[in-house]
């Protein structure tokens, strides 16, 4: 089912200021694919990482979602639990934007429309990109988690044997979005181990 009965399905994506921009950049080019709206939201330290590794400005990423809203505007549509959406994407997610959530101390859009995930009991996936990790960003992590929260840090999986680093981050990706019922097409499935690398009894 879509976000209001039948209609076409929406994600919110939400992009944050850890390294790891191509996360959010791939995964609209996905949803794009498998025909899924997407709802973009971008931090202000996002936009330094993604010049940084991507050579991109909000320019040429404004036309890969179907919405796009400036981090500041805390009256934009996904900042209220009566806009209908499937769920809730962050790639990656900084550990400011954790903390934010985990407190519920909500100071932008992008940290509000992950709170609103979580109480109106909608996906939240949070991918968060930081290592490595003291106690405070420990409790952060088990905070989201019991409210609700996924937390999936884009750890690559090799048994998939990604040949670049596209496949590898469209391998994680494509599980994200299994997370919401989205085939992409883009996972290796196990299948288990082949019978010839199998260990003799």
């Amino acid at each position: 089912m879509g976000a209001a009965g039948g209609a076409r399905r929406r994600i919110v994506v939400g992009i944050s200021g850890a390294s790891g921009a191509v996360y959010g950049v791939r995964l609209l080019h996905l949803l794009r694919r498998a025909g899924v709206e997407s709802h973009l939201v971008v931090s202000r330290s996002a936009q330094v990482t993604l010049a940084q590794e991507l050579d991109m400005g909000l320019d040429d990423l404004r036309p890969l979602a179907d919405a796009f809203y400036p981090n500041a505007d805390i009256g934009a549509a996904i900042s209220s639990g009566s806009f209908r959406v499937d769920g809730m994407v962050i790639a990656p997610c900084s550990i400011k934007t954790l903390s934010e959530v985990a407190t519920g101390c909500t100071g932008s859009l992008l940290s509000r429309a992950a709170d609103v995930m979580l109480k109106e009991r909608r996906r939240l996936v949070m991918m968060v990109r930081e290592t490595p990790l003291h106690a405070g960003h420990i409790r952060s992590l088990a905070a989201v988690t019991d409210a609700g929260a996924i937390v999936y840090p884009p750890v690559p999986a090799f048994y998939a044997r990604p040949a670049t680093i596209e496949e590898m981050v469209d391998h994680t990706l494509g599980r994200v979005l299994d997370l919401f019922g989205i085939e992409t097409g883009a996972v290796k499935r196990w299948e288990g181990i082949a019978e010839a690398m199998r260990t003799p009894d």
